[in-house]
């Protein structure tokens, strides 16, 4: 994996391809704006859908850190190789385009390619959704072109027959997140949280995600995006305590030391350096002590 080919993580805002909507979402400032040809886009009104969607990221204004992205139909239908034409003859640069129902690394290969010749900088990532892809994730995320990975916790809970809570979810979820650890995939981004209503429940969700290894989750509304963004965070305590943990290993000279009332080790300050990272904290390891 090379970072010309890897999506952000943090908050996707996933949005549906109509009038305004583009620059809503933008406003809001998500790590990746996604316009949606799938779920959002009834069969009827497909055509019309990808032509504005095409449209609205070609003429997007300037958006800062936030990178575009594109939701296609699934590659086996015709809806899907109607969209990686129509995108391949756009001239888009620097997307994210997220393909539903992946199951294998040949279909990530195959769109890659087919991409490849006429898109720049194009980061294929796979949304994991179904049975299958869940007991081939060491296929799919072996595959050199993968640039993230989504986990579709509705479609997932519908093809199993599963309710779409955190017990039902926990498998699915942890899989997903331990099966790119082992292939080094930095960006994997949770399923959104469909209750609108539900703060608290958004909160407890995301903050799940983050522990069972996910770097982001996606989002159907932007008021959601502060809530992510807060869960992802890492609170005042966990800065601390990764810098309590930082500074005695460094004291140390990397062995074992005691710190905050535990023993630690490597693991444990490998844990906290990556905390620190996710803070912004720049560390160092130092054999005089501190976090430089």
């Amino acid at each position: 994996m090379t970072a010309a080919h890897t999506a952000p993580g943090g908050t996707w805002l996933i949005t549906p391809p109509s009038e305004g909507r583009l620059d809503s979402a933008l406003r809001a400032q998500p790590d990746v704006a996604l316009l949606d040809l799938e779920d959002f886009v009834p069969p009827h009104d497909k055509d019309t859908a990808r032509t504005a969607a095409l449209a609205h990221l070609a003429a997007a204004p300037v958006h800062g850190a936030t990178m575009l992205g594109l939701r296609v139909n699934a590659p086996g239908t015709v809806h899907g190789l109607q969209d990686l034409v129509a995108l391949a003859g756009a001239g888009l640069r620097e997307i994210v385009v997220l393909l539903p129902k992946v199951e294998s690394a040949r279909e990530l290969e195959l769109v890659a390619q087919a991409l490849r010749a006429a898109t720049t900088g194009v980061r294929v990532c796979a949304l994991i959704e179904t049975p299958r892809a869940l007991l081939r994730l060491d296929d799919i995320f072996a595959s050199p072109v993968l640039g993230g990975v989504v986990f579709g916790a509705a479609d997932y809970a519908a093809a199993t027959g599963c309710r779409r809570t955190s017990s039902s979810l926990w498998w699915a979820r942890s899989s997903i997140a331990a099966a790119a650890a082992a292939h080094a995939i930095p960006s994997i981004i949770d399923s959104p949280y469909f209750n609108l209503g539900d703060p608290e429940g958004l909160r407890r969700d995301a903050q799940e995600a983050r522990d069972l290894g996910f770097t982001g989750k996606g989002a159907i509304h932007p008021d959601q995006l502060p809530i992510i963004r807060g869960a992802f965070c890492p609170t005042k305590e966990e800065v601390v305590q990764a810098r309590a943990v930082v500074s005695a290993a460094n004291r140390a000279g990397g062995q074992m030391v005691r710190a905050g009332g535990q023993m630690v080790g490597p693991p444990l300050v490998a844990a906290a350096r990556a905390v620190l990272d996710r803070a912004g904290i720049h560390t160092e390891p130092s054999l005089h002590g501190g976090i430089q």
